[in-house]
């Protein structure tokens, strides 16, 4: 079995979409950045690189890539997930924890676990996903940004 953690953190911009696990949540707001910005799926890549110490989503799909701009990280997901079972394993589970102070997130929590799960095709039982504030602490407290961790466990075939 292999284990790996991930991180990432936007800043929160006007206008943009936020998209969190494959899935838009109305908001006047999102995260910012080169591709869809979705730091739950962007977090998810680095776990399963990171378990099999292959490096981390940058290595990958640079920003300085332009067939990254604006990428659908639902592809990205794949791309890494192909990696993974290409190596001989397959998920375990996965544990995904996004930091935001709004939107609220729990009405969409299925359906995100959902997208996940259907993104790298497993059970939606293999995916957590929890959202939680800073209590109006640090960068996600302020509304300044959004982060995510997240953690996976995965098993050879």
């Amino acid at each position: 079995m292999r284990i790996g953690n991930g991180y990432d953190a936007h800043r929160l911009k006007p206008g943009r979409p936020m998209i969190l696990c494959g899935v838009e949540i109305p908001s006047d707001f999102g995260p910012d950045g080169f591709s869809d910005a979705d730091v739950a799926l962007h977090a998810l890549c680095d776990a399963l690189l990171g378990a099999l110490a292959l490096g981390d989503i940058g290595l990958f799909f640079p920003d300085s890539d332009a067939r990254y701009k604006n990428a659908d990280s639902r592809e990205l997901i794949k791309q890494v997930y192909a990696m993974v079972t290409g190596r001989g394993y397959k998920l375990g589970n996965a544990d995904i924890t996004i930091v935001l102070q709004e939107p609220k997130l729990r009405p969409y929590i299925e359906k995100m676990r959902s997208s996940v799960a259907a993104a790298i095709d497993c059970e939606v039982e293999q995916i957590s996903v929890k959202a939680t504030t800073e209590e109006h602490m640090g960068f996600t407290g302020s509304g300044e940004g959004i982060a995510a961790y997240a953690v996976v466990l995965l098993k050879k075939c």
